[in-house]
């Protein structure tokens, strides 16, 4: 299964990391799109059910951060080197938590409420004065929240435009975040229909952003660390810390808020399950 999906992959794109990166970044843009999409149809999906489908995102990017980052990035390209990678861990996480101080903290968007312990949360911030404005500030925090997925893409991609061999988990890579894209672009499209946007006007908004973020960042992480090699560990590690922060800080908070923290736990063991699947079928 997983030499036939990779070679005719391959037969269709070629080895280019750029070309690589593009086609990645623009099929995780594409399922965000869908799942903004879904509002249109679905248009009053229940809490618990967005909490379950959050859940199971979490999931699959918590897999993917280890068996697509972080051990690739220790056991492929350090050489069993650990240090590269782990700095790469902490720098990312490092950057999400500080970029608080420029964009309001995603959960406080969606709650109203502060977070004392965020980066820059004692600012106010004119969320409840207009509706439109908060929706603005939540679409640059959501913005924020998907760099480290298409950075993810793009890095996976430019380690198998420099060894074949990993195409496999790369794309795995791209599957596990296109498949979270499609929740986590749903639940964006419900939270800003509840502050008094337009369903179809935010479906298209949503799909626009993640094409703006994910799909550049996808480009670029693959040609970066194919002109840098030597940056490669490091910028997988900051791609998977920048991803498990989102997941600690952001979405399983979400998910337990509101009393459905069982069925959010099994969303997310479900979501491992598919991404572990995903990442042994695939991976050369």
């Amino acid at each position: 299964m997983q030499s036939g999906l990779a070679e005719t992959f391959s037969s269709l794109f070629g080895t280019d990391p750029l070309v690589l990166g593009l086609v990645g970044g623009l099929v995780i843009a594409t399922l965000n799109l869908f799942g903004a999409s879904l509002v249109l149809v679905w248009r009053d999906p229940t809490q618990e059910a967005l909490d379950t489908a959050l859940g199971f995102a979490a999931g699959v990017m918590l897999a993917a951060a280890f068996t697509s980052l972080i051990i690739p990035g220790i056991e492929e390209y350090s050489g069993g080197n650990p240090i590269p990678t782990l700095v790469g861990v902490g720098l990312g996480a490092l950057f999400l938590d500080q970029a608080d101080r420029f964009l309001p903290h995603a959960h406080y968007l969606l709650t109203g409420s502060k977070r004392t312990d965020a980066a820059g949360q004692s600012e106010t911030l004119p969320v409840h004065d207009e509706r439109l404005a908060g929706v603005v500030l939540f679409i640059l925090a959501i913005t924020l929240h998907n760099m480290p997925e298409g950075l993810a893409v793009g890095v996976g991609f430019g380690a198998a435009a420099s060894d074949p061999s990993q195409l496999g988990g790369a794309l795995a890579l791209m599957l596990a975040i296109g498949i979270q894209n499609i929740p986590e672009g749903l639940a964006v499209s419900v939270a800003a229909i509840n502050a008094g946007l337009d369903r179809r006007l935010y479906a298209v908004v949503a799909g626009i952003r993640a094409g703006v973020v994910e799909i550049p960042l996808a480009v670029l992480g693959a040609v970066a660390v194919t002109l840098v090699e030597p940056l490669l560990p490091y910028a997988m590690g900051f791609a998977a810390g920048a991803m498990l922060f989102v997941i600690s800080d952001e979405i399983i908070p979400e998910t337990h808020r509101n009393g459905h923290e069982r069925i959010a736990t099994l969303g997310l063991m479900g979501g491992t399950i598919v991404m572990l699947y995903l990442d042994i079928s695939l991976a050369a």
